[in-house]
């Protein structure tokens, strides 16, 4: 392997990056070598081999939250059966989304709530034309939407997203960051189909993360088309939520494809109000509090 520290002294610039190629590889080609050989040995040792060791990362070394939460247990079963979400899961209403702007959206908000259009089934877009959200969610109650999602820019950026399910709530406030539309995705599929996508929830583990978790799901029909082999993540890490939408190809019986269609963006929880939503007089379960919950890098609330 090339010596590292020659390289500064290397004077032609060409030849300087031609060097540092080649250091890049042997030291690529030295880690396989090392990693083969850790195989071969534990191939030998069989069942004497020593476990492997998990890598240290913030995920790994969460503090132990209180609020953790087993799906499978009977209390969490009945708490779930309870709250206002569960006409979803027993399949007594069927999703309707409406999508809404702040005033005066730029083309980029538009666009991006075209393709939340239609990536969400059964959804609707309408501009805000100055009202009040007050006067907007009985509207949406009257012609029985299930959901509203308002989408809010600042300097032609859309950055925040108000998540209300209706008709009795919660409201769910979040930062929307990294958004980036369908075109802008390499080697995108251009327009969706129809079908109904699978629904994938990750990582929500706690009280809170369980409620964002099923708020999330019930944007979506129950009964997903495998047809149209297309499949929505919501990936929690960090308390950001990754929102991805892929269609998956069969190479072969074994070996499976994704392919990402847009739009591709992040969301961080900023609050969690009961019931609709109202600025002055709403119970707020759960408020982002930077200074006092941010302490530590290695505690998380979803």
């Amino acid at each position: 392997m090339a010596d590292a520290s020659l390289m500064p002294k290397i004077k032609n610039k060409k030849h300087r990056a031609e060097v540092y190629k080649e250091y890049l590889r042997a030291k690529k080609k030295h880690k396989l070598s090392l990693k083969k050989e850790k195989m071969e040995e534990a191939k030998k040792l069989g069942d004497k081999a020593p476990p492997k060791q998990m890598p240290k990362t913030l995920e790994t070394m969460r503090v132990p939250d209180e609020t953790m939460v087993d799906p499978t247990n009977k209390e969490t079963q009945e708490d779930l059966e309870c709250d206002e979400m569960a006409s979803y899961f027993r399949e007594e209403t069927t999703p309707k989304v409406l999508i809404t702007t702040s005033n005066k959206p730029c083309q980029r908000t538009n666009k991006f709530c075209k393709e939340l259009r239609d990536t969400i089934p059964n959804s609707f877009v309408r501009y805000r034309k100055g009202l009040a959200l007050k006067k907007i969610i009985p509207q949406c109650i009257e012609k029985n939407f299930t959901d509203l999602i308002v989408v809010n820019e600042d300097r032609k950026i859309p950055n925040a997203l108000l998540f209300c399910h209706l008709p009795n709530g919660p409201t769910a406030e979040f930062k929307l960051m990294n958004v980036k539309l369908n075109k802008e995705i390499k080697k995108n599929l251009g327009e969706m189909t129809d079908h109904y996508p699978e629904v994938n929830i990750h990582n929500f583990g706690t009280r809170l993360g369980v409620t964002i978790g099923r708020m999330l799901t019930s944007l979506f029909p129950r009964k997903p088309n495998y047809h149209g082999r297309r499949v929505v993540t919501f990936h929690n890490q960090r308390d950001f939520i990754f929102f991805r939408q892929h269609r998956y190809e069969f190479k072969s019986a074994e070996k499976v494809a994704l392919q990402e269609m847009g739009p591709r963006f992040i969301l961080k929880l900023l609050s969690l109000q009961k019931g609709t939503f109202d600025s002055k007089y709403g119970m707020y379960e759960w408020i982002h509090k930077r200074h006092e919950m941010d302490t530590s890098k290695r505690k998380f609330h979803l």
